[in-house]
């Protein structure tokens, strides 16, 4: 697969085509959450909305936001190409110290997403599929 720049159209393309290339091998979702994101600060200074839902029964990602979420989150452009892409949990909790990720409504329920899939080889397979189309 191509490399493509971090939420440009072309890389959200190629994140739906590893999203399904995945999708038989990742367990239910542990909570049934929606949540807004909104991303800031791109490289031309706009920004993307997008949303994370799993009331399917499985993780769904996709642009446009959702009626009544449980929670919206707020991350500058940057900040977000380190969640999705690099994976650093520690620059992850310095940039939400820091007031770089942003939750507004329910916190907790955000942080049930955080249990992701609970194989880690798998994590590892869907993390280096998303560096391989991030340029």
């Amino acid at each position: 697969m191509a490399a493509h720049p971090f939420l440009s159209d072309a890389w959200i393309e190629a994140a739906r085509e590893v999203r399904e290339s995945f999708a038989d091998r990742l367990p239910a979702p542990v909570a049934d959450v929606s949540v807004n994101l909104i991303v800031t600060d791109g490289p031309d200074g706009s920004s993307v909305e997008a949303h994370l839902a799993t009331h399917s029964g499985a993780l769904d990602v996709e642009l446009g936001h959702v009626g009544a979420p449980d929670a919206t989150i707020t991350v500058d452009h940057e900040t977000a190409r380190v969640l999705l892409v690099s994976r650093d949990p520690a620059a992850a909790m310095q940039a939400f110290m820091s007031g770089r990720i942003q939750v507004e409504g329910d916190v907790i329920r955000v942080m049930a997403l955080q249990a992701g899939p609970a194989d880690l080889e798998l994590a590892e397979e869907i993390a280096a599929a998303l560096e391989a189309i991030t340029d």
